[in-house]
């Protein structure tokens, strides 16, 4: 025996021996390799894909946390005169990190060649120097709504489907709000020019336009600035609820939405469709582990007469067990390292290997975002060994009752 196997115990010793002598043994040795195989793949495509999910809901976040106000304050009476001190007040909060006048309705927008509604935000853009799409600016600036009367900033998306650029012409309709005419009632509408494209690279790229706040109050008739909101961008924005509360009891007149309420569905089936991921791709690698059962199952059939000497030699029914459990587990092993090794180097490698087979999933070469927590590994591999664990079991008591009288006056 050689010295490194002599203080191994001997259920040990037999069940690596047994997992090393199989190879090249006919069927036995063919679902043992596929067994392998499928642990291999189930654990790469799981840790390639989960951490492709969790990159692409962190960006949607980004994306729509940068956009979306964390909480939205609004006055009952749809117009916030006091607003500058509201916002001194508000921005001395330390979960707070800024303030923004704001101004929301619906509206129709309208070119020489399409019709589409859309939401329309009233800034002031001397505020809105750390919104993201100040940053995702593609043409023109957003502090152009300040320079020029009646400019507006469109996503790249939209104005593609609208066919216009810069300087070109749009019409804003409020469908909601009409005016008497010698023609009778028709909508109010205003001609904006285009000053700005953005693309955030999300859906909001075609469903949102930003206006100069006071071109919004003269849009809706409306005297004054025209703010009747404020949106509150928090340092995170989890802590919404708990200032919220806060809000509540020292300003308890006013309106609070937070993103949760407005955006919550969305994030719901984004991790919805991230849970039926993970299940799906956890019940390949519950079918791989399983095979490990066939597998041992003809082992144990074919081993019975050397486990029927083992036991009239002394080994007793658990040290038997535990010979079945070594082998399957090994197999198990075996193919969880190489899934992980596979798993990260593919997820690293993921754009480069797109950009070389000149795929690109997302349009515009943009890179998919990838996000590979090592939480998510362990889960992964710990819930492999444990499938391929469970696996063992009913082989290694089955092998555990075999009779030694009878099998051996057989043999």
């Amino acid at each position: 025996m050689k010295k490194g196997l002599m203080f191994q115990p001997v259920s040990v010793f037999i069940g690596l021996r047994y997992s090393r002598s199989n190879h090249g043994k006919g069927f036995v040795s063919f679902i043992t390799f596929f067994s392998i195989i499928g642990i291999v793949l189930g654990v790469a495509s799981l840790i390639t894909v989960v951490s492709v999910m969790d990159g692409l809901e962190q960006e949607q976040k980004r994306r729509v946390l940068g956009l979306v106000p964390h909480v939205l304050m609004s006055e009952q009476s749809g117009h916030l005169d006091n607003w500058q001190a509201l916002q001194a007040n508000i921005s001395e909060i330390p979960e707070v990190k800024f303030v923004t006048p704001y101004q929301e309705s619906e509206a129709l927008i309208q070119s020489k060649s399409a019709l589409q509604g859309v939401l329309v935000h009233g800034i002031m853009p001397e505020f809105e120097q750390h919104n993201i799409i100040q940053s995702a600016m593609e043409y023109g600036r957003l502090n152009s709504l300040s320079d020029k009367p009646f400019g507006i900033v469109l996503g790249q998306a939209l104005a593609r489907k609208l066919s216009v650029s810069l300087g070109d012409s749009v019409r804003l309709t409020l469908p909601n709000k009409t005016l008497f005419t010698p023609m009778g009632r028709v909508p109010v509408h205003r001609t904006f020019t285009v000053v700005g494209l953005f693309n955030v690279g999300s859906q909001v790229d075609e469903s949102m336009v930003y206006i100069h706040i006071k071109d919004g109050a003269k849009l809706h008739r409306k005297k004054g600035d025209g703010v009747n909101q404020l949106r509150l961008y928090l340092h995170d924005a989890f802590n919404a609820p708990s200032v919220i509360e806060n809000l509540s009891l020292e300003y308890d007149s006013y309106n609070y939405v937070s993103w949760q309420e407005s955006q919550g569905a969305l994030f719901a089936a984004v991790s919805m469709e991230k849970n039926m991921m993970w299940l799906m791709l956890s019940l390949i690698v519950a079918v791989a582990a399983f095979n490990i059962v066939s597998a041992l199952v003809m082992v144990v059939i074919d081993k019975q007469g050397e486990i029927s000497i083992l036991q009239t030699l002394g080994l007793d029914r658990l040290g038997i067990v535990k010979i079945f459990m070594t082998q399957g587990l090994t197999n198990g092993i075996w193919g969880v390292v190489l899934g992980i090794t596979l798993g990260v180097l593919l997820t690293l490698n993921l754009n480069t290997l797109f950009n070389v087979l000149g795929v690109n999933l997302l349009g515009g070469g943009q890179e998919l975002p990838i996000a590979l927590d090592p939480m998510n590994i362990f889960i992964i591999v710990s819930s492999a060994l444990l499938m391929s664990f469970v696996a063992t079991l009913y082989p290694a008591f089955r092998a555990a009752q075999t009779q030694p009288a009878q099998v051996l006056r057989n043999e």
